[in-house]
């Protein structure tokens, strides 16, 4: 029998949808997304970076992040924290985006 997901598994799905479009594969392959807290369950706080500062497509991809994780029954609100560190590197993504993208096997891990 299979166990219901958790609310912050089901952001996280929603989240899984969400494409870097720059590089074609989704924020959490690309290992952008740090942490997902769901408060008062209703309110989802996503702690996440970017592969670079100032990174042109931030304004495309929190609208992006919030019409995600807000498409979760349930979760009414968004807040995204974007921070710095850890710093984001290529050995964050998953093996899956890693192998979408050509990085050779252990390369930047």
């Amino acid at each position: 029998m299979e166990e219901k997901k958790t609310k912050k598994d089901q952001v996280m799905d929603a989240l899984g949808k969400v494409i870097d479009p720059e590089l074609g594969i989704d924020i959490v392959n690309l290992g952008l997304i740090y942490e997902v807290e769901i408060e008062n369950d209703q309110r989802a706080i996503i702690t996440m970076t970017l592969t670079t500062m100032g990174c042109p497509l931030s304004d495309m991809l929190n609208d992006s992040i919030k019409k995600a994780a807000e498409s979760v029954t349930g979760v009414e609100e968004c807040e995204i924290q974007l921070v710095w560190y850890p710093i984001w590197n290529i050995g964050k993504m998953s093996r899956y985006a890693r192998v979408a993208l050509g990085v050779p096997e252990g390369f930047g891990i």
